[in-house]
């Protein structure tokens, strides 16, 4: 556990050799880069952690309480991005190299900007920023639906919702007890008993605001040599993927493609591992 302002962020730490730190997405648990992890371990430090505010990262305050300023929704991302230098500091201080997933994509994101110094590399895989699209207000309506949908009918129907949204059909929360009559592996079993307080996290705190980061276009150009936008072979052509592409171009970084889709390194850990080993070995050698 790393104490940091406001709460206590739950890490796992593995391997040995350069930093490499995976930020979560919207499902806020460690435990999905736990197999990609183990496959890196023997060249990287891997360093998973899980953003404050899930199921075991505690806040030490409520949210809508200040910390060092305004801490609503929006403020979260800057946060969260101070959240990873300090993650990165207390592993050696970096440079490391960052992988971000999704929302924890825009959290990469930020980061980059923000703290460029800490960072080698940024692999920011599908971060759903949909300022960048043409039709940018149309999607923040959906989001602002889901939301509502959430409060209204609960996290089942705004997770149906939402996936339909933005091509995940199938999203749901696992039926109370659904680990025991699966018989899983106790880490999975942990993970799917922590899943419907993360996503209903995610509903309350994240589905509204991380869509709505607008990236800082001039500061990533800067850093651009550092950032790798990441796509899944398997994703679509829209929400997903789209963001991605757009940034690269503004800001002339690169698009790489990973195994699977939108959680690649989960669905086929062996085969993203060493493709995301490949491209951050080939850094290493060019820096």
């Amino acid at each position: 556990m790393l104490a940091v302002p406001g709460a206590r962020l739950y890490s796992e730490a593995r391997g040995a050799g350069p930093l490499l730190v995976c930020i979560v997405g919207g499902n806020g648990d460690a435990e999905v880069f736990a197999q990609m992890g183990a496959k890196l371990a023997s060249q990287f430090t891997v360093v998973s952690y899980e953003r404050r505010g899930f199921a075991r990262s505690p806040l030490d305050r409520p949210l809508d309480r200040p910390l060092d300023g305004p801490d609503d929704d929006a403020a979260r991302i800057a946060i969260d991005a101070d959240d990873a230098r300090r993650v990165i500091e207390a592993h050696g201080g970096g440079p490391a190299y960052v992988l971000g997933s999704s929302s924890g994509a825009i959290v990469g994101l930020a980061l980059l900007a923000r703290s460029p110094a800490v960072v080698r590399t940024l692999v920011a895989h599908e971060p759903p920023m949909v300022t960048l699209l043409p039709d940018s207000a149309a999607w923040l309506a959906r989001f602002e639906h889901v939301h509502e949908t959430y409060v209204a009918d609960g996290a089942a129907a705004a997770l149906a919702e939402f996936g339909e949204a933005i091509g995940l059909q199938g999203l749901r929360s696992p039926p109370p007890e659904a680990h025991l009559a699966m018989h899983l592996p106790p880490a999975i079993a942990a993970m799917m008993e922590r899943m419907p307080a993360n996503q209903a996290f995610m509903l309350e705190h994240e589905v509204r605001a991380y869509p709505r980061f607008a990236p800082d276009v001039d500061a990533l150009r800067a850093e651009a040599r550092k950032l790798m936008l990441g796509i899944g072979r398997d994703t679509s052509d829209g929400v997903l993927s789209q963001p991605a592409r757009r940034l690269a171009r503004s800001v002339g970084a690169p698009v790489v493609e990973f195994a699977g889709g939108h959680v690649g390194y989960m669905t086929h850990p062996e085969v993203f591992a060493g493709e995301l080993a490949a491209v951050l070995v080939q850094d290493r050698r060019a820096a």
